[in-house]
């Protein structure tokens, strides 16, 4: 049988490995990592891990034991350094891995801020692995100031965090107003409010200019002129695709590595799943980053190796905890030229419908769960309910659906 190779030991590659036995493949599974980690959940790191409600063992996808059982040979600890197609051979700096089948699974890296705006000094951190939590932990303490650069969904998750530790947050965007770049003015207006009741300091339409300091970061130069006193900076401003391996090795590359509706990349013998890839899905190549992508694109991955003919046609959606408030995305916004608002069954709750013209695209709901729910499964059925009806509470959600 072919020898199965993947890259990257995250939520994907997990998924590709034990959806391949799961599906009844008995040949050799190798995955290997760069972190010296079993493979974990991101999503807790910056919330539940970060504030103590968990600890590191909980974090963990499955149990070594597992992948023993499984006869998934994981690797860890260990960077790919070339992949070489014409041998079908992964180099890393301890030797070579053969393979018959490749899957890429190398996941996203956080965007820093360069050493000219003082991005090198200590005291500066991303939030993305178990590795940046832990440097960030020790830092978190109450009464300390804390500088959140980028206001989207991690910039505003690590801010309420932070408050809730105890620190004094403060929050720059240089954008008019957070969440700009993925949600409409009426969600950028809840979570503004939000942040603001519980003592955040937002600034938008403000740009970081430097961060100074002597031995660490102890101020941040803003381009209002402004200089803010620091203990801590975390920067939110988005990632990259980890696409450099496979542009070395001579795949199709495009903000992402390029494969069709069933994770092949332009190699027949190279799959891909994941942050890292670029897909097709209504009429646009498409990136996502997100759990519910992870795992359903892998699984589809899996099936496809096998033989299967299944396709990678999702609902995307997204979830983001802030204080006592949960948001549950469902669709893409991308496009959309109006936006429908509807009041939640209780205090606070509220979702917000993207149409273009008259086709429903997305659903932000804020600790709205029927809204959300009820939004996704019209999307997955490809139905566009009327806004005006949306609009009104006393229209019944489910009575659309049957509709």
């Amino acid at each position: 049988m072919d020898h199965i190779v993947i890259v990257g030991a995250g939520q994907a590659g997990a998924t590709v490995a034990t959806r391949l036995r799961a599906l009844g493949y008995d040949g050799p599974i190798t995955m290997i990592g760069d972190e010296p980690l079993l493979p974990y959940e991101r999503p807790p790191l910056s919330k539940a891990y970060l504030v103590g409600r968990i600890g590191r063992g909980r974090l963990f996808l499955r149990p070594a034991a597992f992948y023993t059982e499984q006869r998934i040979d994981l690797i860890t600890g260990r960077p790919v350094e070339e992949i070489d197609l014409a041998a079908r051979v992964v180099r890393t700096g301890r030797g070579n891995v053969p393979f018959d089948q490749l899957v890429l699974t190398t996941g996203s890296r956080p965007l820093r801020l360069p050493a000219r705006m003082g991005g090198d000094l200590p005291g500066i951190h991303a939030l993305r692995t178990l590795e940046d939590v832990n440097r960030i932990a020790p830092e978190c303490r109450a009464g300390r100031r804390a500088l959140i650069v980028g206001g989207g969904y991690i910039g505003l998750e690590a801010a309420a965090v932070l408050t809730a530790l105890g620190m004094n947050v403060s929050l720059v965007e240089q954008a008019p107003r957070i969440l700009q770049r993925v949600a409409a003015a009426q969600t950028s207006d809840y979570f503004r409010a939000l942040h603001r009741s519980h003592g955040v300091d937002i600034r938008e339409g403000t740009a970081l200019v430097r961060i100074e300091g002597e031995t660490r970061a102890a101020r941040a130069a803003l381009s209002t002129g402004e200089e803010l006193d620091v203990d801590l900076v975390i920067v939110g401003i988005g990632v990259r695709a980890n696409d450099d391996l496979a542009r070395a090795a001579g795949l199709s590359v495009n903000r992402g590595i390029l494969v069709d509706n069933r994770g092949q990349t332009s190699d027949p013998r190279v799959w891909a799943a994941g942050d890292c890839t670029v897909f097709p899905w209504r009429g646009n190549m498409t990136r996502l980053e997100s759990v519910q992508n992870a795992i359903d694109q892998s699984g589809v991955v899996a099936a496809a190796m096998l033989g299967r003919s299944d396709i990678y046609d999702p609902v995307p959606w997204f979830w983001s905890d802030q204080y006592d408030v949960k948001l549950q995305i469902a669709g893409l916004n991308a496009g959309h030229d109006h936006v429908v608002s509807r009041p939640g069954n209780r205090e606070g709750s509220v979702s917000h419908w993207y149409f273009r013209d008259e086709e429903l695209l997305a659903v932000d709901a804020m600790n709205d769960p029927r809204s959300f729910m009820c939004g996704k499964q019209l999307l997955g059925a490809g139905c566009s309910p009327d806004p005006a009806r949306i609009a009104d509470p006393k229209h019944d959600l489910k009575a659309l659906i049957a509709a």
